[in-house]
């Protein structure tokens, strides 16, 4: 038997963000068809009338250091969040079937192409099936700066106990600085000043 079952109740009882995340028990159904989630709500760029998002600001694991989780690279090969010290890293946990993941995604890709020389963007799928779901959304997406980094045992999200999306950033120690849980503008200024935070 496939591991969901197994890992329902942990992630029941992640953080309820009500509409600004996903909801497993809501949203697992619709792995099967990530499109669906994709186009229920499109992203918007830098549209004029629409307010900031702004997720859940969290710093009360400020200074901790970044979990051991082996996840699975672009090339296949495992890796660590070790192998991103020396320069701040954005982690993004997100999924396919996840609407304000998707919404996410452009900006983040945005934000990598502008922030590049001074931080790491890494996006990490909590998508069960790996690469069969992820790769054709990336095929598809043709992002500029994000790789499809892959985590179907979903060790992030079920360490964390958070909902999707999270993102949690680090310095160039691999120190956590914060943590955002739910839909964010990764575009506006409430980001560009947080971000900055790793760099004091």
């Amino acid at each position: 038997m496939r591991p969901t079952i197994a890992l329902l109740p942990i992630l029941f009882g992640a953080l309820a963000l009500g509409t600004a995340g996903c909801d497993r028990a809501k949203d697992a159904g619709e792995q099967a068809n990530p499109t669906v989630a994709a186009d229920s709500e499109p992203a918007a760029e830098n549209a004029s009338d629409e307010p900031e998002r702004v997720g859940t600001l969290d710093r009360s694991n400020k200074g901790e250091a970044a979990p051991a989780h082996v996840f699975q690279a672009p090339d296949g090969k495992p890796v660590t969040l070790a192998a991103f010290k020396g320069k701040p890293l954005l982690l993004n946990l997100w999924a396919t079937w996840c609407a304000p993941c998707i919404r996410e995604m452009p900006m983040l890709d945005r934000l990598a192409v502008r922030e590049g020389d001074k931080l790491q963007v890494v996006v990490i799928s909590q998508d069960l099936e790996g690469a069969e779901k992820v790769t054709p959304f990336f095929a598809k997406s043709g992002f500029k700066a994000l790789q499809p980094y892959l985590d179907p045992e979903v060790k992030f999200s079920t360490g964390y106990g958070v909902n999707l999306p999270t993102t949690i950033l680090y310095d160039a120690q691999g120190r956590e600085v914060w943590r955002v849980s739910g839909d964010m503008d990764w575009d506006g200024e409430t980001a560009k000043a947080w971000i900055a935070e790793a760099s004091k």
